[in-house]
Protein backbone atom coordinates (compact mmCIF):
# COMPACT_ATOMS: atom_id res chain seq x y z
CA UNK A 1 0.00 0.00 0.00
CA UNK A 2 2.68 2.47 0.95
CA UNK A 3 6.45 1.91 1.21
CA UNK A 4 7.97 4.64 3.77
CA UNK A 5 11.41 5.53 5.38
CA UNK A 6 11.57 5.51 8.81
CA UNK A 7 14.35 4.45 12.11
CA UNK A 8 14.06 1.79 14.06
CA UNK A 9 15.57 0.82 16.99
CA UNK A 10 17.46 -2.81 17.27
CA UNK A 11 20.04 -3.93 19.68
CA UNK A 12 20.13 -0.18 21.33
CA UNK A 13 20.78 1.28 17.80
CA UNK A 14 19.33 3.19 15.67
CA UNK A 15 19.08 1.85 12.17
CA UNK A 16 17.38 3.28 8.99
CA UNK A 17 14.94 1.20 7.12
CA UNK A 18 11.46 0.90 5.34
CA UNK A 19 8.23 0.25 6.87
CA UNK A 20 5.17 -1.08 4.13
CA UNK A 21 2.01 -0.06 5.85
CA UNK A 22 -1.24 -2.29 4.86
CA UNK A 23 -4.38 -2.37 5.30
CA UNK A 24 -4.63 -4.75 8.31
CA UNK A 25 -0.79 -4.81 9.33
CA UNK A 26 2.58 -3.12 8.63
CA UNK A 27 5.69 -5.03 7.64
CA UNK A 28 9.25 -4.06 8.21
CA UNK A 29 11.31 -4.72 5.14
CA UNK A 30 14.85 -2.87 6.17
CA UNK A 31 16.58 -3.57 8.25
CA UNK A 32 15.15 -7.13 8.91
CA UNK A 33 11.65 -8.56 8.44
CA UNK A 34 9.15 -8.27 10.47
CA UNK A 35 5.04 -8.49 10.01
CA UNK A 36 2.89 -6.77 12.94
CA UNK A 37 -0.78 -6.83 12.64
CA UNK A 38 -2.37 -3.86 13.67
CA UNK A 39 -4.86 -6.25 15.80
CA UNK A 40 -1.50 -7.58 17.59
CA UNK A 41 -0.85 -4.42 19.23
CA UNK A 42 -1.17 -3.78 22.58
CA UNK A 43 0.03 -0.20 23.20
CA UNK A 44 0.90 2.86 21.21
CA UNK A 45 2.60 5.43 23.19
CA UNK A 46 4.03 8.10 21.31
CA UNK A 47 7.10 10.11 22.43
CA UNK A 48 8.46 13.13 20.48
CA UNK A 49 8.90 11.48 16.80
CA UNK A 50 9.10 8.29 18.43
CA UNK A 51 6.43 5.85 18.44
CA UNK A 52 6.36 3.18 20.94
CA UNK A 53 5.00 -0.03 19.15
CA UNK A 54 3.84 -2.85 21.99
CA UNK A 55 2.59 -6.32 20.07
CA UNK A 56 1.62 -9.17 21.99
CA UNK A 57 3.39 -11.95 23.10
CA UNK A 58 5.18 -13.91 25.77
CA UNK A 59 6.92 -11.52 26.65
CA UNK A 60 5.72 -8.75 24.26
CA UNK A 61 7.79 -7.38 21.83
CA UNK A 62 8.42 -3.26 21.26
CA UNK A 63 9.47 -1.77 18.32
CA UNK A 64 10.52 1.94 18.62
CA UNK A 65 10.15 3.98 15.58
CA UNK A 66 11.07 7.09 14.27
CA UNK A 67 9.60 8.99 11.21
CA UNK A 68 8.49 12.25 9.66
CA UNK A 69 5.58 13.80 11.28
CA UNK A 70 3.47 12.75 7.76
CA UNK A 71 4.46 9.13 8.06
CA UNK A 72 3.75 8.64 11.88
CA UNK A 73 0.66 10.05 11.92
CA UNK A 74 -0.68 7.45 9.49
CA UNK A 75 0.78 4.72 11.31
CA UNK A 76 -1.10 6.30 14.41
CA UNK A 77 -4.12 6.34 12.66
CA UNK A 78 -3.87 2.71 11.52
CA UNK A 79 -2.67 1.27 14.62
CA UNK A 80 -5.53 3.05 16.77
CA UNK A 81 -8.40 2.05 14.76
CA UNK A 82 -7.20 -1.53 14.20
CA UNK A 83 -5.06 -2.30 17.54
CA UNK A 84 -6.06 -4.80 20.83
CA UNK A 85 -8.29 -2.00 22.32
CA UNK A 86 -11.56 -0.75 24.08
CA UNK A 87 -13.06 1.30 20.86
CA UNK A 88 -15.88 3.53 20.27
CA UNK A 89 -16.92 6.23 17.95
CA UNK A 90 -17.21 9.44 19.51
CA UNK A 91 -17.01 13.11 18.73
CA UNK A 92 -13.91 14.40 20.93
CA UNK A 93 -12.36 17.67 21.60
CA UNK A 94 -8.78 17.46 22.47
CA UNK A 95 -7.07 19.86 23.93
CA UNK A 96 -10.07 21.81 24.54
CA UNK A 97 -8.86 23.94 27.90
CA UNK A 98 -4.82 24.27 28.46
CA UNK A 99 -3.86 25.49 31.79
CA UNK A 100 -7.70 27.23 32.38
CA UNK A 101 -7.86 28.96 29.02
CA UNK A 102 -9.78 28.01 25.71
CA UNK A 103 -7.59 26.87 23.27
CA UNK A 104 -7.93 28.45 19.83
CA UNK A 105 -9.70 27.37 17.20
CA UNK A 106 -11.00 24.14 19.18
CA UNK A 107 -13.34 22.38 16.91
CA UNK A 108 -15.24 19.40 17.58
CA UNK A 109 -13.52 15.67 15.65
CA UNK A 110 -15.55 13.45 14.26
CA UNK A 111 -13.56 9.58 14.85
CA UNK A 112 -13.14 7.02 17.65
CA UNK A 113 -11.86 6.75 21.18
CA UNK A 114 -9.54 4.23 21.43
CA UNK A 115 -8.16 3.07 25.67
CA UNK A 116 -5.14 1.09 25.40
CA UNK A 117 -3.10 -0.44 28.14
CA UNK A 118 -1.17 2.60 28.66
CA UNK A 119 -2.49 5.75 26.79
CA UNK A 120 -5.75 6.59 25.63
CA UNK A 121 -6.14 8.00 21.84
CA UNK A 122 -8.38 10.46 19.68
CA UNK A 123 -8.07 9.79 16.48
CA UNK A 124 -9.99 11.58 13.74
CA UNK A 125 -9.23 11.46 9.72
CA UNK A 126 -6.68 14.39 10.31
CA UNK A 127 -5.75 14.27 13.85
CA UNK A 128 -4.70 11.67 16.20
CA UNK A 129 -3.88 12.89 20.20
CA UNK A 130 -2.47 10.75 22.71
CA UNK A 131 -3.36 11.41 26.61
CA UNK A 132 -1.28 8.85 28.79
CA UNK A 133 -3.47 6.73 31.64
CA UNK A 134 -1.20 7.91 34.33
CA UNK A 135 -1.20 11.93 33.14
CA UNK A 136 -5.02 11.56 33.59
CA UNK A 137 -6.05 14.04 36.95
CA UNK A 138 -10.25 13.53 36.75
CA UNK A 139 -12.92 12.69 34.57
CA UNK A 140 -17.01 13.41 35.14
CA UNK A 141 -19.87 13.51 32.90
CA UNK A 142 -20.89 16.91 33.04
CA UNK A 143 -22.96 18.86 30.93
CA UNK A 144 -21.61 21.73 27.92
CA UNK A 145 -23.45 23.35 25.24
CA UNK A 146 -23.14 21.89 21.81
CA UNK A 147 -25.10 24.31 18.97
CA UNK A 148 -27.09 25.73 21.96
CA UNK A 149 -28.45 22.46 23.56
CA UNK A 150 -26.94 21.49 26.71
CA UNK A 151 -25.63 17.82 26.39
CA UNK A 152 -23.84 15.38 28.46
CA UNK A 153 -20.35 14.67 27.53
CA UNK A 154 -17.11 13.48 29.11
CA UNK A 155 -14.74 15.59 31.05
CA UNK A 156 -11.32 14.28 30.98
CA UNK A 157 -8.19 16.44 32.88
CA UNK A 158 -4.71 15.10 32.27
CA UNK A 159 -1.62 17.08 32.93
CA UNK A 160 0.86 18.43 29.89
CA UNK A 161 4.23 19.21 31.38
CA UNK A 162 2.83 21.77 34.14
CA UNK A 163 -0.74 22.32 32.58
CA UNK A 164 -3.93 20.87 33.65
CA UNK A 165 -5.30 20.09 29.85
CA UNK A 166 -9.22 19.19 29.47
CA UNK A 167 -10.24 17.33 26.98
CA UNK A 168 -14.33 16.55 25.71
CA UNK A 169 -15.78 13.19 24.87
CA UNK A 170 -19.22 13.81 22.78
CA UNK A 171 -21.80 10.52 22.37
CA UNK A 172 -24.76 8.64 23.79
CA UNK A 173 -24.81 8.91 27.78
CA UNK A 174 -25.01 5.18 27.84
CA UNK A 175 -21.35 5.14 26.05
CA UNK A 176 -20.06 7.67 28.06
CA UNK A 177 -21.21 5.69 31.03
CA UNK A 178 -19.53 2.74 30.09
CA UNK A 179 -16.45 4.49 28.95
CA UNK A 180 -15.54 6.49 32.18
CA UNK A 181 -16.08 3.06 34.20
CA UNK A 182 -13.66 1.63 31.90
CA UNK A 183 -11.41 4.80 32.07
CA UNK A 184 -12.19 4.52 36.07
CA UNK A 185 -10.97 0.80 36.06
CA UNK A 186 -7.85 1.37 33.83
CA UNK A 187 -6.53 4.46 36.10
CA UNK A 188 -7.53 2.54 39.64
CA UNK A 189 -3.96 2.83 40.32
CA UNK A 190 -3.80 6.55 40.64
CA UNK A 191 -6.51 6.61 42.95
CA UNK A 192 -5.22 8.09 46.88
CA UNK A 193 -7.64 7.39 50.06
CA UNK A 194 -7.95 10.04 52.34
CA UNK A 195 -7.20 7.85 54.95
CA UNK A 196 -3.63 7.92 53.39
CA UNK A 197 -2.63 11.22 53.79
CA UNK A 198 -2.75 13.50 57.28
CA UNK A 199 -4.44 16.86 57.28
CA UNK A 200 -1.12 18.27 57.05
CA UNK A 201 0.28 16.15 54.35
CA UNK A 202 -3.31 17.14 52.17
CA UNK A 203 -2.87 20.38 52.87
CA UNK A 204 0.68 20.77 51.69
CA UNK A 205 -0.51 18.83 48.65
CA UNK A 206 -3.02 21.49 47.94
CA UNK A 207 -0.49 24.34 48.20
CA UNK A 208 1.83 22.62 45.66
CA UNK A 209 -1.35 22.56 43.34
CA UNK A 210 -1.86 26.27 43.75
CA UNK A 211 1.67 26.60 42.75
CA UNK A 212 3.50 28.10 46.07
CA UNK A 213 7.53 26.75 46.39
CA UNK A 214 8.49 25.20 49.43
CA UNK A 215 9.39 28.31 51.22
CA UNK A 216 6.03 30.03 50.91
CA UNK A 217 4.72 26.83 52.22
CA UNK A 218 6.43 26.91 55.47
CA UNK A 219 5.69 30.98 56.29
CA UNK A 220 1.90 29.86 55.13
CA UNK A 221 1.75 26.43 57.52
CA UNK A 222 4.25 27.68 59.77
CA UNK A 223 6.43 24.70 59.48
CA UNK A 224 10.05 23.69 59.50
CA UNK A 225 12.08 23.03 56.33
CA UNK A 226 12.89 19.69 58.53
CA UNK A 227 8.85 19.14 58.78
CA UNK A 228 7.79 20.08 55.21
CA UNK A 229 10.68 17.16 53.76
CA UNK A 230 9.11 14.72 55.54
CA UNK A 231 5.86 15.55 54.18
CA UNK A 232 7.27 15.54 50.76
CA UNK A 233 8.92 11.93 51.48
CA UNK A 234 4.91 10.87 52.20
CA UNK A 235 4.21 12.36 48.91
CA UNK A 236 6.82 11.21 47.04
CA UNK A 237 6.62 7.39 48.13
CA UNK A 238 2.77 7.79 47.47
CA UNK A 239 3.32 8.67 44.08
CA UNK A 240 1.58 11.54 44.47
CA UNK A 241 4.76 14.30 43.92
CA UNK A 242 8.38 14.49 41.72
CA UNK A 243 11.42 16.08 42.53
CA UNK A 244 11.64 19.12 40.53
CA UNK A 245 15.01 20.49 42.22
CA UNK A 246 16.47 19.91 45.63
CA UNK A 247 17.05 22.87 47.84
CA UNK A 248 21.03 23.11 48.65
CA UNK A 249 21.31 24.19 52.66
CA UNK A 250 24.97 25.37 53.38
CA UNK A 251 27.09 26.86 55.66
CA UNK A 252 30.47 29.04 55.40
CA UNK A 253 33.88 27.89 56.20
CA UNK A 254 36.50 29.45 57.86
CA UNK A 255 37.06 30.84 54.27
CA UNK A 256 34.03 31.98 53.74
CA UNK A 257 33.76 33.84 57.11
CA UNK A 258 37.11 35.29 56.65
CA UNK A 259 35.93 37.20 53.46
CA UNK A 260 33.04 38.08 54.79
CA UNK A 261 34.78 39.85 57.88
CA UNK A 262 37.17 41.45 56.09
CA UNK A 263 35.02 42.95 53.25
CA UNK A 264 32.08 44.12 56.05
CA UNK A 265 35.23 46.38 57.57
CA UNK A 266 35.35 50.05 56.92
CA UNK A 267 37.94 51.25 55.31
CA UNK A 268 40.79 52.35 56.46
Amino acid sequence: MALVPVKIEKDGKWLVGRIDLQQDSMNVVEPFKAAIPYKSVIDLEEKKNILIVTVKGDPPVIYRIASVEKVLQAMKRFIAMSCSAYRLMAYFMSPAVRGGVMVTNATWEKGAIAVLKSTIWFVSQNKQVSVALKEVTSMEITKKEVQKNQVDVLKLDHMENTDVVTSYVLCPLSTLQILINFLKDATKDLEITGEELDPVAAQVGMLIYSGMDSHAIEKMLNIPYKNLDEVYEKLLKLGMAEVTQVRREVQLTPKGVRFITESVKPPT
